[in-house]
């Protein structure tokens, strides 16, 4: 049974090791207006939480434009890096709360992560799903 020592640390016995741990990156570029959507969409599937960059693209339809100013929907890079396990359902739910299936709504991919660092204020949730499943 996990317990708390001393220094108010969770002492777990045979905790996950960070070389062991496997993660994915999705990337998910969206409408603005859709971002919380597929956002909480996640969460709800698992995420922990995500990175939101401002972006523009160009797609298969050129940009239109007006008296020569070319007007383009501004965009939403959205990052979620997840543990392995959690990819599946997440981007399940952020399709379905984007409604990719609709031209033109948005994209999303799943990129393998070689490696990560900056993870130690998530590292007791991992630690907690791990003792859950055991």
């Amino acid at each position: 049974m996990p317990r708390l020592s001393s220094g108010g640390l969770l002492d777990v016995p045979n905790p996950p090791r960070r070389d062991e741990m496997r993660f994915k990156l999705i990337i998910a570029t969206v409408k603005t207006d859709v971002t919380d959507r597929i956002v909480s969409a996640a969460k709800e599937a698992g995420a922990t939480g995500a990175t939101i960059a401002l972006s523009r693209g160009t797609g298969i339809h050129e940009a239109k434009t007006f008296f020569g100013l070319t007007l383009e929907a501004q965009t939403d890079m959205v990052l979620f890096l997840l543990e392995e396990h959690l990819v599946e359902a997440v981007m399940k739910a952020i399709c379905e709360a984007g409604r990719f299936e609709k031209p033109g709504t948005g994209i999303a991919f799943v990129l393998p992560v070689d490696q990560v660092a900056g993870l130690e204020s998530q590292m007791e949730r991992f630690e907690e799903k791990i003792l859950e499943e055991k």
